[in-house]
């Protein structure tokens, strides 16, 4: 007899295996996933499409929705009481901290005494790079693919130069419309071609029909512009003196998805049924040079990809099944709490009444005021559910825990954790462990992404010639992040006070601590400034009263000096006199 066994997958979405709906992505009829059997969607991409999907719907309490698309029809029943979003947003929380802030690397010694080379032009680019973070609401932005990247595992960002507004502009896009292209065998970090694509709805009433949309950015040869197919070279701004023959190339166009046939992938789609799409000036955007030597667009993961991936992990990927323990036990403490506060009664020798057009006896209600006529040997029992109902609350608990701590959020991280439980502070942060452990994960996979996030934007500037940005290197500048958990400020006080104090941290140091420790300082190098200055005025005004303290020495032994011998002596006296202390009246 042969025996079918169902394939094995081991990917980076593999923890959605369990999931029946997995097994279906793009087959035709699905109702779960509709929208991935769609021709232009390539087959490699499925799962991911699908797990975004699914994790999603946990976000959404739809869950139940969608495992009752693909077929499980009780899944309707399924209480989902918002423990996956309360788990994503609790992890974006700890992740962000209570802001974020540009740094560039040399920025913090340009007030300084003695500044370091550079630090000067390193203050001013960061100070140029943060008043581009605020107009281009860069809080917000972040905050937006963050919450993606937790939920979702990926988050994307796209940059582009804003003529009008003289400023490179910052977009954030679903991980689901990206698609980026690697090369086989080729040994590089990021992708030289890269889709941004969806499809767009028909609107039948402006006689439009479906279609899909996509915005492409690929890396080629520069065109001399003279000769198809004859290369040139170029020099950018951030290269001065070493020229280059690779530039950017964006191609934003849309396809009919009538005239698409099969096998006509995202990346084999037919450009002479395309459809261009054109620019504010009038330029028809195929193949329009950027004038960069990069792709704009940056991929964020949300944990360390493994060797060979490129796609992150979301936090709900190792405890989604315990949500769905969690889910299906809410749902029978749910029953079981109905049973208990209206419980189901057994009557014996009762006198129903009768239905008076039917003759039929009628059915009680348990209400509270209703007299049921028993007979002599008449007997009424009620079930008692409430131990079945402490036993689900228990097992919610439980699972809690569980979710808590295989989620490395922590319960003290959650919140469920009693104070009363925490013996001491050191207590807490051990049980914080995990959870710190995970936020400098998280934000480890995130550190390199955003440096070339605010090196793109550098040369974005540089390409657009913006007021204020000359040709030259770019400048290494971060997402600085706050702490995620509360610190001792006063300790933290105390250690920069005697530290600084003993001469063996500097003043920048010592402010950056307490700007680490939650101190409500906006801007370090402004901040020691201001510490500097007021250092100053205390010490001139010392050195005048000490001068004026000499001076009225001297005048007053010039006065002793001319009254004659004995004068002085006679003065000194009355002096010492008039500081002793004043005695009380009465003593």
């Amino acid at each position: 007899m042969d025996v079918g066994l169902r394939q094995l997958v081991i990917d980076a979405w593999s923890w959605l295996n369990y999931k029946p709906v997995m097994a279906e992505a793009g087959r035709q009829g699905n109702r779960a996933f509709p929208e991935l059997a769609k021709t232009w969607v390539p087959p490699q991409e499925l799962r991911r499409l699908a797990a975004y999907k699914v994790l999603a719907s946990y976000d959404n309490n739809q869950a139940g929705q969608l495992a009752a698309a693909g077929g499980d029809e009780a899944a309707l029943e399924r209480r989902e009481l918002g423990d996956a979003a309360n788990l994503v947003d609790t992890a974006l929380g700890y992740l962000l901290g209570s802001e974020q802030k540009v740094a560039v690397e040399g920025a913090e010694h340009a007030d300084e005494a003695t500044p370091t080379p550079g630090a000067a032009e390193a203050a001013a680019v960061q100070q140029r790079l943060r008043s581009w973070a605020d107009k281009e609401l860069l809080t917000l932005r972040v905050q937006q693919a963050e919450r993606a990247a937790v939920l979702l595992g990926d988050s994307v960002m796209v940059l582009a130069w804003n003529p009008e507004k003289q400023r490179p502009t910052l977009r954030v896009y679903d991980p689901g419309f990206f698609f980026p292209q690697w090369d086989d065998g080729a040994d590089d970090d990021f992708p030289s071609r890269v889709h941004l694509a969806w499809e767009l709805p028909a609107d039948d009433e402006a006689g439009i029909k479906a279609r899909v949309r996509r915005v492409t950015y690929e890396l080629g040869p520069i065109s001399d512009g003279e000769e198809e197919g004859a290369s040139g070279t170029r020099t950018y701004p951030w290269e001065s003196g070493r020229t280059s023959n690779v530039t950017c190339y964006l191609t934003d166009a849309e396809w009919r998805l009538e005239d698409l046939k099969s096998g006509e992938t995202l990346d084999r789609l037919p450009m002479s049924k395309a459809s261009f799409r054109v620019a504010a000036d009038g330029t028809e955007l195929n193949r329009l040079d950027l004038m960069l030597d990069f792709v704009p667009v940056v991929h964020i993961a949300n944990t360390i990809p493994d060797g060979g991936e490129h796609w992150g992990r979301s936090v709900l990927a190792r405890v989604l099944q315990a949500l769905d323990e969690l889910a299906a036990t809410d749902s029978d403490g749910s029953a079981a709490s109905a049973t208990t506060g209206t419980p189901i009664i057994g009557l014996a020798g009762a006198r129903l009444p009768v239905d008076r057009v039917t003759g039929r006896p009628q059915e009680l209600e348990v209400r509270a005021g209703a007299v049921w006529q028993l007979g002599e040997t008449g007997r009424m029992d009620a079930l008692d559910t409430s131990p079945q109902l402490a036993e689900l609350r228990a097992r919610v608990d439980h699972l809690l825990e569980r979710i808590a701590a295989n989620s490395r959020v922590t319960a003290a991280g959650l919140g469920t954790l009693d104070a009363t439980e925490v013996p001491s502070g050191y207590a807490l942060k051990l049980a914080l462990g995990p959870l710190d452990a995970l936020i400098g994960m998280m934000r480890l996979a995130r550190e390199h992404k955003y440096r070339l996030l605010f090196k793109m934007v550098q040369r974005l500037y540089q390409a657009g010639r913006a007021e204020g940005w000359t040709a030259g290197e770019t400048l290494p500048a971060r997402l600085a992040w706050a702490p995620h958990t509360p610190t001792d400020r006063g300790a933290v006080l105390e250690e920069v006070v005697t530290a600084y104090g003993a001469g063996v941290l500097s003043l920048e140091t010592a402010v950056a601590m307490l700007l680490e420790a939650g101190y409500p300082i906006r801007d370090a190098s402004q901040e020691v400034e201001r510490i500097r200055a007021k250092a100053q005025q205390e010490a001139e005004a010392r050195m005048a009263e000490a001068a004026a303290r000499h001076r009225r020495d001297e005048d007053e032994e010039d006065l002793d000096g001319d009254a004659g011998p004995g004068v002085g002596e006679e003065r000194n006296l009355m002096k010492r006199e008039s500081e002793r202390e004043p005695v009380v009246s009465g003593r």
